[in-house]
């Protein structure tokens, strides 16, 4: 008998671990305005959290975050950890980040870096292609606890009408990088990409790369993902792409607190398969 059972555990130990899935988020987190009135960050951060927590996500690319913002955050979600700089290249705390949360103890970040949206994407704070502010791309390298890897990208696209130009050439140059940061590995890109599914960014961005909300059958939530703190979103300016994975599912999650919202966008969850 004691054979028996010492012979079960040496198979167990050899057997593969299970495969997990990966939990992506991508939330514009809108940055800490007074004139927000009742959801200004103060008074909408333990339901940005609390929102963040029962997703549960492994990583989570967000925009215009600002420091105290991160900070908050991983106060009160002691599980994660966070990377990025400030998209002017000054190193100040009240500046817009892409901030890359992940997972600690499910995550090791392996490399990470930075680039910016211009003609001279390694200099901080460069701006090309007509729009008024800094445009980047925060990245990493992570490995997972069963040794898999990953990539992942977060950015954040110029927001005015006209500026779908800058966009696509935005996308173009992501695009371009991905294949020397992430050589052969599986890839997940988050945004706000501040256009909608039927443009040229979005078709420049799928010769690549793959909606995962187009990809998978299983949706819930609501498309639109912006709404301006009214809850009625209007367009799915909001997207996770995905190379070397498999969409399982999407949600886009519509939570709010009476009049308070997380977020003026609605967070987008993926879960994927690799």
């Amino acid at each position: 008998m004691i054979r028996f059972f010492v012979a079960i555990a040496v198979l167990t130990a050899a057997l593969p671990a299970a495969a997990r899935d990966l939990t992506v988020m991508s939330l514009n987190i809108r940055l800490p305005a007074d004139g927000d009135g009742a959801n200004r960050w103060e008074l909408r951060r333990d339901l940005t959290a609390g929102t963040v927590g029962r997703a549960n996500p492994d990583v989570i690319g967000t925009q215009e975050l600002f420091k105290r913002q991160g900070d908050d955050l991983v106060a009160r979600l002691p599980r994660y950890r966070w990377i990025g700089v400030g998209r002017s290249g000054t190193g100040k705390a009240d500046d817009e980040h892409m901030g890359i949360f992940y997972r600690a103890d499910r995550l090791t970040v392996e490399r990470w870096g930075n680039f910016w949206l211009s003609d001279t994407p390694e200099v901080p704070g460069s701006i090309s292609w007509g729009h008024p502010y800094p445009r980047m791309v925060t990245w990493a390298i992570f490995r997972e606890r069963d040794g898999k890897r990953f990539a992942m990208f977060n950015t954040h696209l110029p927001y005015r009408a006209e500026d779908e130009a800058a966009r696509e050439k935005g996308v173009a140059l992501l695009a371009s990088r991905i294949p020397g940061i992430a050589s052969d590995l599986p890839v997940v890109v988050t945004g706000d990409f501040n256009t909608v599914p039927d443009s040229a960014t979005h078709r420049r961005l799928a010769q690549e790369l793959t909606d995962a909300w187009t990809a998978t059958r299983q949706r819930s939530g609501p498309e639109a993902t912006f709404h301006g703190f009214t809850g009625k979103p209007d367009r799915r300016i909001d997207w996770i792409f995905t190379r070397g994975f498999t969409p399982l599912s999407v949600t886009t999650i519509d939570r709010r607190k009476g009049n308070v919202f997380p977020s003026d966008h609605y967070p987008v969850v993926a879960t994927l398969r690799h």
